[in-house]
């Protein structure tokens, strides 16, 4: 599977409101409210909020990739969340984030897992496509950015 089959424009947030790092994950699960991949969207908030709670998502260079694993889901989601001014979100490099990629796998998907946290690490790691992303205006603008690079990501 690939990044980009996750990411639809209705999975894509282009000015997240939420001013700490709880509301910005908060406002991106809620975005699977009625969505029938879910089936118990508290889990999946609890999920995500507790891995939070180990270790920070924010990996630097203004990125944050929040995740979790339950099978609360039926399959991995994925959304995205761009933050103009920027949030304090403990990020390893003690920057601000302003891109926030959320990703919710299946206990036993733990494989698939890992390798999407890892091509989505990699892709946010190129400075040109992080100025891309924020650069860009709408969520339709973001997904055409992701399935340029569907080819790697």
């Amino acid at each position: 599977m690939k990044v980009s089959e996750l990411l639809k424009p209705e999975f894509v947030i282009p000015e997240l409101k939420g001013e700490t790092k709880e509301d910005i994950i908060n406002e991106l699960i809620d975005l699977f409210k009625n969505d029938p991949r879910i089936e118990d969207i508290e889990k999946v908030r609890s999920s995500v909020l507790d891995r939070e709670k180990v270790m920070s998502t924010g990996v630097g260079k203004g990125f944050a990739i929040p995740h979790g694993k339950t099978n609360a889901v039926k399959e991995i989601v994925g959304a995205f969340g761009k933050i103009k001014e920027g949030i304090d979100y403990d990020a390893l490099d003690g920057n601000p984030v302003h891109l926030v990629f959320l990703l919710v796998g299946k206990d036993n998907l733990i494989s698939t897992h890992i390798k999407l946290l890892s091509r989505i690490s990699r892709l946010m790691n190129k400075d040109d496509f992080r100025h891309r992303l924020t650069e860009a205006n709408s969520s339709d603008e973001i997904v055409k950015l992701l399935l340029k690079k569907k080819n790697t990501f």
